[in-house]
């Protein structure tokens, strides 16, 4: 039997893997996931065996990309500083592991901004990186795949959400397929930019923004009219926060592996509640909380208390997993044909 360097195909970037790499292990492979999101960056490394993944190792880093030029469609000086000193040294954790095959990817910050492309090509020429810079579909697309593989979903219709630093994506479904999504460009830093400039708050700057987002998530609004979900599933970030402020209000800890949480629909307004009444020193007091977080999630939370109000629920259910992982599962996907 002839071996061939196996070349599988993501949104667009062929991965190739050394045959001598193949020959060693035909089941199992390293791979490497750079998620650039407008506010983190996040490095994966991972096993990919079969069907099942296994972190090796897992890091994130508050880059934000998107500070000080996201609304205005640019990435500032300072933060092209910090994004290529971020992924030079992830670029040494990858060697160090040995790692051929890297999915590298950016989101909103990077496809919208003036200087994006300049970006992209000096990572590839100063670090050898290539940067795929993901549609707002292929975003909503990865987050749904990352979801269903943290086992969230079921037989039901569900309404799932991401936000991002520069995007928010919705995606309606279940466990088989995504009927509906859409990208929006609402993400947490635009909306601290636009809305948050008293801290704590204040009632006007929350009714200003809850007036912007009957405007900006009407085609949302309308999905949710036609497809009727019966659960909400967020995913990581602001999701992930929430239920370790809950989980520290419960002297509780999460359990290591477990991917699923549910945050109570009323301990989610006792929460939202306290967060736009404090300011930053004292947000950075709640058990839970985690400085990198501190800034955006008020205005964060107050879009999911946006969303609650258009769909009502007991509770939330909160994916650990979102576009990150969802690019494990494709790349497990690509696996089964090795």
């Amino acid at each position: 039997m002839e071996l061939k360097a196996s070349a599988p195909i993501l949104f667009g970037i062929t991965f190739y893997i050394r045959p001598s790499k193949i020959l060693a292990n035909m089941s199992t492979r390293k791979a490497a996931v750079i998620d650039m999101g407008t506010n983190t960056f996040h490095l994966l490394l991972v096993e990919l065996n079969e069907s099942e993944f296994k972190t090796i190792y897992k890091e994130k880093i508050p880059v934000k990309l998107g500070q000080g030029g996201i609304n205005q469609d640019r990435i500032s000086p300072d933060a092209l500083k910090r994004a290529h000193h971020t992924l030079r040294h992830f670029k040494n954790l990858i060697e160090g592991e040995e790692i051929n095959q890297i999915f590298a990817f950016a989101t909103s910050a990077v496809r919208n901004a003036k200087n994006g492309s300049e970006f992209v090509q000096k990572v590839k020429d100063s670090l050898g990186i290539t940067i795929k810079v993901i549609s707002g579909e292929e975003e909503a697309q990865l987050i749904y795949e990352g979801i269903k593989l943290s086992g969230s979903l079921n037989g039901q219709t569900e309404l799932m959400m991401d936000i991002g630093g520069g995007s928010v994506e919705f995606i309606i479904g279940n466990s088989i397929e995504a009927f509906w999504k859409q990208s929006f460009e609402i993400g947490g830093q635009r909306l601290l930019e636009l809305f948050h400039h008293h801290d704590p708050i204040l009632k006007v700057e929350i009714e200003r923004l809850h007036s912007y987002l009957e405007d900006k998530l009407s085609p949302l609004l309308e999905a949710i009219a036609n497809y009727k979900p019966s659960r909400l599933v967020g995913a990581s970030g602001t999701f992930d926060t929430l239920t370790d402020i809950y989980y520290e209000s419960m002297l509780q800890c999460k359990l290591t592996g477990q991917h699923v949480f549910e945050l109570p629909s009323s301990e989610f307004r006792r929460i939202y509640q306290m967060l736009i009444h404090k300011n930053k020193e004292e947000r950075l007091q709640i058990p839970g909380m985690i400085p990198m977080r501190v800034d955006m999630i008020v205005v964060a939370s107050t879009l999911i208390d946006f969303i609650l109000k258009h769909l009502p629920m007991e509770s939330i259910t909160c994916s650990h997993y979102a576009l990150k992982e969802g690019a494990i599962a494709m790349l497990l996907k690509e696996t089964e044909t090795i």
